[in-house]
């Protein structure tokens, strides 16, 4: 498990990465936005941000509070897209392959190992707070 739970983190940590060139885009683009449900998106990618790094050393160290930070992450991954394995939305693009079709059936694979993850990340946590 504590290999498992380290690779979330790792993956978690691409997940920054793309994120913060997203929000460097929200940066310089905040002011053009008008709609309220866009500007919403872009507060929330900040604190999202933090909650993630969070999770990140938290998961790193299997410390209780990677647990609960990704807990509270969980919704907010669905309403921000920011997913675990959200980076294979991208490889079609990186292929030179931009056909429709790939976008939806990937963005379905995110939401269903996010799902996963979060099982996995219960039974991870019960595991450690039984054997502690």
């Amino acid at each position: 498990m504590r290999i498992l739970l380290r690779a979330f983190a790792l993956l978690d940590v691409l997940s920054l990465v793309f994120m913060a060139t997203q929000l460097w885009a929200i940066v310089k683009n905040y002011s053009a936005m008008t709609l309220l449900s866009d500007k919403v998106q872009s507060i929330l990618m900040f604190p999202m941000f933090v909650l993630m790094l969070i999770g990140i050393v938290g998961l790193f160290k299997l410390r209780k509070y990677g647990f609960v930070s990704y807990y509270i992450q969980f919704p907010f991954r669905f309403y921000l897209w920011v997913f675990t394995i959200g980076f294979i939305t991208l490889l079609p693009e990186a292929l030179s392959v931009y056909d429709d079709k790939w976008f939806p059936i990937l963005l379905k694979i995110c939401i269903a190992a996010e799902f996963v993850r979060l099982y996995l990340t219960v039974r991870a946590h019960l595991k450690f707070k039984s054997s502690a």
